[in-house]
């Protein structure tokens, strides 16, 4: 997956004069505070230049997780289609592009980030891009939330790994609170982010809310540690990308793991492929997330016909019907 092509312009004028060294070290030390999830009352891009090693580094990947769970919810409901838009610890606007890029539509968004450096990326970035009316404001994630008007879409992606744990049950209340149909929160693909994405799904089946994807049921979750439930998208590095970085491979896999909450029902309830699938001569093994709240793998050989012909073109995170 690659960002779309107004958006990775826009990326590519922003860093054209940045000299390597200093973005290396910026992506280093922003590499280093996200893998720590630090939580040391310090914005993660507070600074520019750590804003342009997220561009760099991060926002490819970041972007590709977010596509792929709004995808995904998109599928679970085939007729939603967002007017409006908010979206908490907006960063540089990856969800908004995101949104826009598969709901062209979109008529308002409203960005809510707290570093005034990622805003004036952020608003660099969108400036001339897109029809929708779009606002940005500063404010904390966590105190900032009271005076925000609902949104048919609400969002909060790779946001809740920089939150005290005891501040996420008033965050996702408030949260569900300004969503009039659908709430997506997308988070890292660690075993801790599982099991944060876990605390917000219970709690928000608790509120009265319809689990659209990734989970095909309201169940509680039939995963147990040490295994997780988490996604990957492959991401294809730029040249900045991969120098930065210091990496060979031109791509990498971004983990990834999410939920998406609605007002609404699923349309249909389908099994979710949930690990790499398995094959081999005439045969292929799925890991599934069954609709009855159970999971596991499921053999598929050419014995079974259209089920195996569909079994043998799916890939993780993919949709598998009867």
């Amino acid at each position: 997956m690659e960002l779309p092509v107004p958006l990775r312009q826009g990326v590519e004028r922003i860093l054209e004069k940045v000299p390597l060294p200093v973005l290396k070290q910026a992506a280093k030390t922003l590499s280093d505070r996200y893998r720590a999830e630090l939580r040391d009352g310090r914005l993660h891009m507070a600074e520019d230049m750590a804003v342009r090693a997220y561009l760099a580094t991060r926002l490819p990947a970041t972007y590709a997780a977010v596509r792929a769970s709004l995808d995904a919810l998109s599928e679970a409901r085939p007729d939603y289609a967002p007017k409006t838009l908010l979206d908490v610890g907006a960063g540089p606007g990856t969800v908004l592009w995101a949104t826009v890029d598969l709901w062209p539509d979109l008529e308002q968004a409203v960005l809510l980030e707290a570093s005034a450096s990622v805003r004036r990326v952020g608003e660099m970035l969108a400036a001339d891009a897109m029809t929708a009316n779009i606002s940005w404001l500063a404010g904390d994630v966590t105190i900032d939330l009271a005076d925000l008007k609902p949104a048919d879409l609400v969002t909060c992606a790779y946001v809740l790994d920089e939150i005290a744990p005891a501040s996420l049950p008033r965050l996702i209340d408030r949260l569900w609170q300004l969503t009039t149909d659908t709430l997506l929160i997308v988070e890292p693909g660690t075993p801790a982010g599982w099991q944060r994405i876990l605390a917000v799904r219970r709690q928000l089946i608790a509120a009265g809310a319809h689990v659209l994807a990734p989970c095909p049921h309201d169940a509680p979750c039939p995963i147990s540690p040490p295994d997780w439930c988490h996604f990957a998208r492959r991401v294809a590095r730029s040249r900045l990308h991969r120098l930065a970085k210091d990496a060979d491979v031109p791509w990498e896999d971004e983990k990834f793991i999410f939920v998406a909450a609605s007002r609404q029902p699923a349309s249909s309830q389908e099994a979710r492929v949930i690990a790499p699938p398995k094959s081999g001569s005439g045969k292929v093994l799925l890991k599934l997330c069954e609709p009855d709240g159970s999971a596991g793998e499921k053999l598929f050989t050419k014995r079974d016909g259209e089920r195996f012909k569909v079994a043998r073109r799916l890939d993780w995170g993919d949709a598998f019907g009867d």
